[in-house]
């Protein structure tokens, strides 16, 4: 763009491979609103022109009211979770216009093309040149010369059938503005900023400027006058159950004390279900203020009855509207989001900084030389003449940033780009959708810990200059030296799927191992699935059911042919330690981690530090974000602090007593484990596993019972033999479960029983619940039948059938047993009760059973096979049988339903995930590997970080150092430990501590191997004295030693000379060579 902050850039020539739409649905049609573009081309030099035509109508937040087809929920699955139906439809009645395709451009578009926006048009009026090629990584070497747009465009549409991309090549105008919700600009001068500022603001379009100037960034947010912001903060609404609510003028309502309530000041909420007082349940939305973390007070109840017992008190999000001011008014009176709490005044510095920025590039036509002095101290001249007419100006400009502005602005750098764009990219779904709150109105972010330490005497101008490379822009702020370090890095990737593929991007991006002793090597055993592919951006719908790892070895291969990289398809673990062995982990530079499990990472992360390798770790929630940095001898270690364990459901009130959604959904997903899983693994074990019955015999309380019993039912008494016998199952388990066991329930417990107190049994959490009668003409009870029969099919290997009139048919015929609740049965009302119930069992029933079953030589030929549960395949009945076994269980219990999306969510554990979060996690996490790459050795250089982008809210703090223990005067910490090298006897060893450290060994293991303790009997212990240490581990653990296993990891317990136990490090006990 002519006049642009930045010099011209480079474009990449992509081959435009074939678009395949989405498996289960085509792309859709553009009709009466269209982004696809009639273009005349006009070849002047090197410049191609694109007309842009569209017809689009504004309406409020940036959405038009049209038809809508449905969400695509097997690609946007993990992304609904994050922004709901509501928002994504906002979206997809949106069109955006993003301007400049640098990297920090195409960064924003690749996000808002994922996410699945109406329409995305990319315009810019520069060609590709060297200084692109640093961070766009849409562009190639063979595109010099080219028009960005151009050469984008179609690498863009590849990414999202649903989403036409179109390019546009003429200077920015009014008309074609006016055809956009949603505004984005980058790489543009002020002045073009404060044109379309007022005319945006002016016409309600929605504006973002976004700019990265090296290790700085920018962001500017626009959205007009009343803008609506529909939920501020994107968590799910809270419930509670009510025990108390005062009758006066400023009610306090109190919840039962089992959980706090968890709700702000200023919340609104809404009550059901309330006995007495029931005018609350009818009323509006009431504003709380919190009293305590079981009360709060919601106004005027005097008027209403007086209150009896029970009631839920529901959270409700209210919108709000929000005025902005314009680009031009904001500049004058700022508002600033903090980044970093740590530089709580930069904001306003970098504020008056960029304008000078600006006036330098319009006085110059270029932007300052990388580490030019002279450049340096006019920018400085300008930004004080700027501060000193300013409103907003600050007390006292640093003039150190104002040198490191001008010493880097030429510098375009990928982890920033992917800072800036992925916060800029999620402003664009807030400016579409209302969801979440939107910077308020400037944010302001830098990185300078990346910079080398004495960066002023290290880096010069020359050695910053520009090469014509395709890391000149990195160069301009690291220089020359550090680019070769990076390109001679050895780095482990561990995962390819969102962080990994991103990651990959960034790595080649930066030049990391592209150098002749550098190497990636990536691992990760998944294969690509259609739900991948909305934010994990290296893959494409033709590469479904290919593996992550070698596709995204080939993409990243595409971006930067330099990169050398390995893809593996192993997964990380003890079985996997012959291959990622000492030799693999001693060349290694540093580990990153791109899991999405913690056993994983806490795998990696002992790894790390048993071989001393810097981890980086990271992970995303939705909207927010963590990133941790694991150093050698220096932090603690991820596994040093850990989440505190997820609340489990009490038994019982998963067995008979449910309040809440969660509690039938983990039901249901109980049923299934049990129906379906548990139980053919049993059948199989007791075909195929002599030992079986006995092992299942010396299992505690009536745990061999309910085996035996489900192993005897599943081979003799259930047994399908047709279809219509799977129909006859499961209209009986529907019997059993939604009927006869709630009838005895209520048998045991009348509706009107009260405890010894005096209360009422079913109140407070305990909802009363009333058996269903099954109805052939109900869908619901129709759609349990269908499920359940067709997983009992597949189970047993017999054809399945979707054909609902037949099913309707053959459950019609099924005759069901009258059932009558009996006296004596117990139900447990606690877990302690049902502990107690099930630790009797009488032998002989379990022998009954036994003797019934058919030998297990006689079943060879079975059929049966357990059904893993898969939540992602529409077409298999897993979360058909979910939705509908939970549904019945709620509508016993009068709790409110689900539907199959958040069933999916819950039942599933599916974790939200949006690429914008990926994208800003990532870019934070290559510039701690910056840092890593310069070998800073002081905990303040380096950053943990937590984000959450819906706020937004961002929090940065300096890494824990490594605890630190004690024995006599020695210090260590977790990174320390005692080496012992050749082969000694176990006599040597203790004695070896007794003598160099005055420790006496009073238990020495490895692994689970008790090896050495004080009170071994004698005879053992003499027998193992006289032992090399490698043949006692062999002994006591009966498994030989692996060749690739070099060093074993030794536990000791220690006493001092006074006899008192003392915590000392682990022993690394290095084997003698071949």
């Amino acid at each position: 763009m002519s006049g642009s902050l930045s010099g011209s850039s480079v474009e990449d020539n992509l081959s435009l491979s074939p678009k395949l739409s989405p498996p289960s649905k085509r792309q859709k049609t553009e009709n009466r609103t269209t982004g696809n573009c009639s273009t005349t081309n006009s070849t002047s030099g090197s410049k191609t022109q694109v007309k842009t035509t569209m017809s689009v109508t504004s309406t409020q937040n940036g959405s038009q009211n049209e038809s809508m087809d449905d969400i695509d929920e097997g690609l946007y699955s993990r992304q609904l979770y994050v922004l709901g139906h509501d928002a994504m439809r906002q979206m997809q009645a949106s069109h955006i216009l993003i301007s400049g395709m640098r990297g920090l451009g195409v960064e924003i578009a690749k996000n808002v093309v994922l996410a699945g926006v109406k329409s995305v048009t990319v315009h810019d009026e520069a060609v590709v040149t060297w200084a692109d090629l640093s961070s766009q990584f849409f562009l190639r070497e063979d595109d010099l010369g080219k028009n960005r747009a151009l050469v984008s465009t179609p690498r863009l549409s590849e990414l999202n059938n649903y989403v036409p991309v179109t390019a546009n090549t003429l200077k920015l105008s009014e008309d074609l503005l006016d055809k956009f919700q949603v505004v984005v600009l980058t790489n543009s001068s002020l002045d073009e900023q404060l044109w379309v500022g007022d005319f945006c603001h002016k016409n309600s379009i929605k504006l973002i400027v976004a700019d990265t100037k090296g290790l700085f960034g920018q962001i500017f947010c626009g959205f007009g006058k009343s803008f609506v912001i529909t939920d501020s903060n994107g968590e799910q609404v809270v419930s509670n159950m009510v025990a108390e609510i005062t009758q006066e003028e400023e009610a306090v309502v109190a919840c039962l004390d089992e959980t706090r309530h968890g709700y702000e000041d200023g919340d609104h909420v809404t009550f059901s279900e309330v006995k007495g007082m029931t005018e609350i349940n009818q009323s509006e939305p009431r504003k709380i203020k919190v009293l305590g973390p079981y009360t709060f007070s919601i106004g005027d109840t005097s008027s209403y009855s007086e209150y009896q017992r029970g009631g839920i008190v529901t959270q409700v999000k209210v919108p709000t509207s929000v005025n902005f001011k314009s680009l031009r008014e904001s500049m004058a009176d700022p508002e600033f989001v903090v980044t970093d709490f740590a530089k709580f005044e930069r904001p306003g510095q970098l504020h008056i900084i960029y304008q000078a920025l600006h006036e330098f590039v319009k006085q110059n036509k270029s932007l300052p030389r990388p580490r030019n002095k002279t450049d340096a101290e006019q920018l400085l001249t300008l930004a004080k003449a700027i501060n000193k007419a300013s409103p907003s100006k600050v007390d006292e400009l640093d003039e150190n940033l104002v040198q490191q502005m001008a010493y880097q602005a030429g510098g375009d750098l990928a982890p920033m780009q992917a800072v800036i764009g992925g916060i800029a990219a999620q402003e664009v779904m807030k400016a579409c959708s209302g969801k979440f709150s939107p910077i308020r109105q400037w944010l302001y972010f830098d990185a300078l810990e990346c910079l080398p330490d004495k960066a002023d005497t290290l880096l010069t101008e020359d050695t910053c200059k520009p090469k014509n490379s395709r890391y000149d822009s990195q160069v301009a702020v690291f220089g020359e030296d550090f680019q070769h370090k990076l390109s001679d890095l050895n780095y482990f990737l561990v995962g390819a799927g969102a962080i990994g593929c991103e990651m990959l991007k960034n790595w080649a991006m930066i030049g990391l191992a592209t150098g002749p002793k550098g190497h990636v090597i990536v691992t990760d055993m998944d294969i690509i699935e259609k739900s991948n592919l909305n934010r994990q951006f290296l893959f494409r719908p033709w590469d479904v059911q290919k593996t992550k790892s070698s596709t995204a070895a080939n993409a990243v291969k595409t971006m930067n042919p330099s990169i050398k990289i390995t893809p593996h398809e192993d997964r990380v673990g003890p079985e996997t330690e012959n291959i990622y062995t000492d030799d693999f982990f001693v060349n290694l530079d540093g580990v990153t981690n791109a899991l999405d499990n913690v056993d994983a990472r806490m795998y990696m992360d002992r790894r790390c530090v048993y071989y001393r390798k810097p981890l980086l770790e990271s992970g995303t929630l939705g909207t927010k974000g963590n990133i941790q940095v694991v150093i050698p001898n220096l932090t603690e270690s991820y596994s040093s602090s850990q989440d505190p364990p997820e609340k489990s459901i009490p038994i019982c009130t998963l067995k008979n007593f449910p309040n809440a959604i969660e509690h039938t959904l983990q039901w249901a997903r109980d049923q299934f484990e049990g129906l379906f899983t548990q139980v053919a693994e049993n059948v199989y074990q007791y075909i195929h596993d002599p030992k079986f019955i006995e092992r299942t015999l010396k299992l505690p309380g009536i745990q061999p019972f309910e085996m035996m019993d489900s192993v005897k039912k599943a081979l003799v008494d259930d047994c399908p033999q047709k279809f219509e016998d799977c129909i006859t199952w499961a209209r009986n388990l529907f019997q059993d479960n939604y009927s006869n066991q709630i009838r005895q329930l209520l048998f045991n417990f009348p509706p009107d029983q009260t405890t010894s107190s005096g209360a009422l049994f079913w109140s407070g959490p305990k909802r009363c619940p009333h058996p269903i009668d099954f109805d052939i003409s109900n869908s619901a009870h129709i759609d349990y039948i269908e499920a359940a029969a067709n997983l009992r099919a597949d189970m047993y290997g017999l054809k399945q059938n979707s054909d609902r009139a037949s099913i309707v048919k053959m459950v019609s015929d099924v005759k069901v047993a009258t059932f009558k609740p009996r006296s004596g049965v117990k139900i447990a009302v606690t877990d302690a009760e049902s502990q107690a119930n099930s630790d009797t069992m009488e032998e002989s029933a379990v022998q009954h059973i036994i003797d019934a079953l058919p030998s297990a030589g006689n079943l060879n030929k079975c059929k049966i096979k357990p059904l893993d549960f898969e939540k992602d395949n529409d077409s298999n009945f897993h979360i058909d049988f979910i939705v509908a076994c939970s549904n019945l269980r709620a509508e016993n219990y009068l709790i409110p339903p689900a539907d199959r999306h958040k069933s999916k969510l819950i039942a599933g554990k599916i974790i939200p995930a949006i690429a914008t979060t990926t994208s800003l996690v990532v870019g934070l996490v290559c510039l701690e590997l910056y840092k890593l790459a310069h070998g800073y050795k002081s905990l303040d250089k380096y950053k943990n970080g937590f984000v959450n982008l819906a706020l937004p809210f961002f929090g940065f703090s300096e890494p824990i150092g490594a605890p630190k223990n004690k024995y006599y005067d020695t210090e260590f910490t977790l990174w320390d430990r005692f080496e012992v090298e050749g082969e000694i006897t176990l006599q040597q060893f203790i004695d070896h501590f007794k003598n160099k450290f005055n420790l006496e060994i009073t238990m020495l293991s490895q692994g689970v191997c008790m090896l050495y303790s004080f009170f071994m009997p004698p005879a053992k212990r003499k027998e193992r004295m006289v032992l090399p240490m490698s043949e006692v581990v062999k002994r006591v653990s009966k498994k030989k030693i692996p060749s690739h296993v070099k060093a074993l990891v030794l536990e000791i317990c220690c006493n001092d000379a006074d006899g008192e136990d003392v915590e000392v490090p682990y022993v690394r006990y290095t084997r003698p060579g071949p």
